[in-house]
């Protein structure tokens, strides 16, 4: 048994609208607090995720995880519930929940952590614009 663990990283996209607002908050406070992106007809992302999964190679494959099995697995759980969606209108996980680009990565998580086996490391990186990306867990 090989005793190292390898990272792979399976990398995806998804194109999603939202506002960052708290409703409890006036239209002035967002925007103080949450400038452009509390616009009440909200603005839109080209989301670039990340999904790394760390483990021991299987030694009967060589695989830590089936890529194909990745790949699946984040297209039904995340692009198919994310893309093309208003995460604020259209999406049960951010009813209550700001769709910070902080909040995003942990929903993300939590979704692919309940379907990828204990003994392996997950972490999910996005990138909201080319310069400015979250990592969770950090």
């Amino acid at each position: 048994m090989m005793t190292n663990k390898v990272a792979v990283f399976r990398s995806e996209h998804f194109n999603s609208a939202h506002r960052l607002y708290r409703p409890d908050w006036t239209d002035d406070k967002n925007f103080e607090v949450f400038g452009k992106c509390s616009n009440p007809n909200y603005h839109g992302h080209n989301y670039e995720l990340i999904v790394k999964v760390t483990g021991h190679p299987n030694p009967e494959t060589g695989f830590v995880m089936d890529m194909k099995e990745l790949q699946t697995l984040i297209k039904n759980e995340i692009c198919e519930r994310f893309d093309h969606r208003n995460l604020n209108e259209d999406c049960v996980e951010f009813k209550n929940l700001n769709p910070t680009a902080e909040n995003i990565a942990m929903v993300i998580y939590d979704l692919l952590r309940k379907k990828i086996t204990d003994n392996l490391e997950l972490q999910v990186r996005l990138y909201e614009t080319p310069r400015n990306f979250v990592e969770y867990p950090a």
